[in-house]
């Protein structure tokens, strides 16, 4: 029987060591690339989706824009923050995709008595008279996001036959009560009742 020299065991695990990794890698790569074909495939698809929902939408007249004179009227609050999204009033998960209103971007925010103007660094701008104003109220969810109890100030609005709500976070949290009354304000709706209904209904839909 031959026995195998200390070196010589030791070249032999060192080959067969060797002869692992490469057999690992390969299959490494192999799962690496399928997980990268999978990413696309579903970014893809959730792009075909998002074109979907945009072709439902056309329908949707054309964002208002600013108005001549905006600037020169008295300001009666402003905000700055983050614009979450918009979704067919009183439904948290049926996002609105059309004229870029499913963008979620920074955002700034100017009330006076002619309505709301939404600035958007990077996505479209839009603009909301007094007249379309519906109501506002505090929340936690929008379009499938999810905030603490109190975390979203969504604001409902009227745009052609449609209702809307769109949801904002000022990146002062402690804000969003002062835009709900005064918005209320605005729009002639005490917004309790309204509140405390879209709210249920919210949850109601979570669960």
């Amino acid at each position: 029987m031959t026995t195998l020299t200390p070196s010589y065991q030791l070249y032999r695990m060192a080959a067969e060591q060797k002869s692992a990794e490469v057999t690992d890698w390969s299959a490494r790569i192999s799962w690496v690339l399928g997980l990268v074909v999978f990413i696309a495939f579903v970014y893809w698809l959730m792009r075909q989706g998002w074109k979907w929902r945009g072709s439902l939408q056309s329908g949707l007249p054309e964002l208002a824009t600013t108005p001549e004179g905006f600037a020169d009227g008295e300001t009666l609050l402003t905000l700055t923050g983050r614009y979450h999204a918009s979704t067919t009033a009183g439904q948290w998960l049926d996002r609105i995709v059309a004229h870029g209103l499913g963008t979620r971007s920074r955002t700034e925010l100017t009330l006076t008595e002619q309505g709301l103007d939404v600035v958007r660094p990077g996505a479209a701008d839009f603009f909301v008279p007094a007249a379309a104003l519906r109501e506002a109220r505090l929340d936690k969810a929008l379009a499938g996001k999810v905030l603490p109890e109190g975390g979203l100030l969504v604001i409902t609005w009227a745009h052609g036959d449609q209702l809307i709500d769109s949801g904002f976070r000022s990146d002062h949290a402690a804000e969003h009560q002062a835009w709900v009354d005064a918005v209320n304000h605005l729009a002639g709706t005490s917004g309790d009742h309204l509140t405390s209904t879209t709210t249920s209904t919210t949850e109601g839909t979570a669960r």
